[in-house]
């Protein structure tokens, strides 16, 4: 049996109940990972832009079920492994990038509430990161001065090197006030006054509504508010970066729901915001940030809803005249997700059997020659070619593998040659038409 019986029950279980379920898993990406090579690496590149003080914007751009989400959570393990803090949050009719009702801020609180790094992946890292930066500080300047904890002069270097970077950040669009937030959070957890640090934590994530309680409470005269809530991510990422990590990288999913806004000047508004974060990435305008937005062709394409609405958008992401199926440029801004191909849905089946015999404790059945013969079914469908997407393979090919594992005296080709693994032209353009709206997230 192959490397895949090595994998911990518990991230197995977690694989496949989520890709069962038409979800991608969090954790245990890299034991089914496959292709995607030339997409990764382009991605790649952008982080090393990003690290040496760059910015990079990037659209994935693929169909319900092709694997956008799937690769949005690889590159987040990727770049959390390399040192980047990552917030992701998926779009909503209640969380967009420009709302009258909050919905801009409701995305920003999404986004800050998901902050992950490498040693708490599963978000929620603020008051970590915020914690880190002052003992890292504190340790740095001990080291420095050979002076011991409690001495009165340490602090005064402590003080100093905060000072540093409070001052980097006050430069800043809005940063003078956030610097007086960091300077504040400092200063509670010095005196361990942990009521001042979780109110200070509390303007952080945006959930000051009242700028009077802010100054009550805080002494600073601004919350963040629906209109400049994009400002305060390019503080943190430059803040981030002064922390001691390798910056920051955004990811926002399900752009479907900007399409979906039925009033066409909000619509408007939010594709206004996505150009001046677009711009801003381009323009040198922000640092150690990198945002990578995903949609469907649909979404991104359609001129008189879609972001090509929007032609100071379109002029910007519209392909040129040389890219073509196959022969996609990765450098440009769009990155379209190209089907996977039969093989490597085989290898990907092939890593999924491993697991699944590794989870229930069984000898492997499946032969790579019965694995040949599901993907030759699968993509024999009538309508296939146009239709079929990796998660209608792989949910298909675990219940299969259940259904082994349940009826050992079946074989796979009894299984398959029953009608639920039978496909009419009408059931494919059926089932296509019902989830052509529905939110999936691989």
């Amino acid at each position: 049996m192959s490397e895949n019986k090595k994998v911990p029950k518990r991230i197995s279980q977690t694989v496949l109940n989520s890709l069962k379920g038409g979800v991608v898993p969090r954790i245990g990406l890299p034991y089914i990972a496959v292709g995607r090579k030339s997409e990764i690496e382009a991605l790649l590149h952008d982080v090393d832009i990003i690290s040496e003080g760059g910015a990079s914007f990037r659209f994935i751009v693929g169909r319900y079920g092709s694997g956008k989400s799937f690769l949005l959570q690889t590159i987040r393990n990727y770049v959390m492994d390399r040192g980047f803090i990552v917030a992701d949050a998926d779009l909503s009719p209640e969380r967009r990038l420009q709302g009258t009702r909050g919905q801009g801020l409701a995305t920003y609180r999404e986004l800050i509430g998901n902050l992950s790094t490498k040693t708490k992946p599963e978000g929620g890292a603020l008051t970590l990161v915020l914690d880190r930066w002052i003992s890292a500080v504190q340790t740095e300047a001990a080291k420095e001065t050979g002076l011991m904890p409690g001495d009165p002069a340490l602090e005064e270097v402590t003080d100093r090197k905060i000072y540093e970077v409070t001052a980097s950040v006050s430069e800043l669009v809005h940063g003078f006030e956030f610097a007086k937030l960091l300077s504040a959070y400092y200063r509670a957890y010095v005196e361990a006054d942990d009521d001042r640090k979780a109110k200070v934590v509390r303007w952080f994530r945006g959930e000051y509504t009242q700028k009077r309680e802010a100054r009550e409470e805080l002494g600073v005269n601004i919350i963040i508010t629906d209109d400049d809530w994009y400002d305060y991510l390019k503080l943190f990422a430059v803040f981030f970066r002064l922390a001691g990590y390798a910056g920051m990288m955004i990811m926002i999913d399900e752009l479907v729901n900007l399409y979906k806004i039925p009033n066409t000047i909000s619509r408007q508004y939010n594709y206004e915001k996505m150009l001046t974060m677009y711009n801003d990435t381009l323009q040198g305008k922000a640092r150690y940030l990198g945002i990578i937005m995903s949609s469907t062709p649909q979404a991104l394409e359609d001129k008189r809803r879609g972001i090509y609405s929007y032609e100071a958008l379109r002029s910007r992401l519209a392909e040129g005249r040389f890219s073509r199926p196959g022969a996609r440029d990765l450098l440009a801004p769009v990155i379209r997700l190209e089907p996977l191909t039969a093989e490597e849905m085989l290898v990907l089946c092939e890593k999924l059997a491993d697991m699944h015999a590794g989870l229930y404790g069984y000898e492997r059945r499946v032969t790579t020659e019965d694995l040949a013969g599901f993907i030759r079914m699968e993509y024999g469908r009538i309508g296939a070619d146009q239709n079929i997407t990796p998660r209608e393979v792989i949910r298909d090919f675990i219940e299969l593998l259940d259904l082994l594992y349940q009826n050992p005296q079946m074989s796979i080709a009894d299984l398959m040659e029953s009608d639920a693994f039978s496909y009419t032209e009408s059931e494919a353009v059926s089932n296509q038409t019902e989830t052509g709206f529905a939110e999936f997230t691989i």
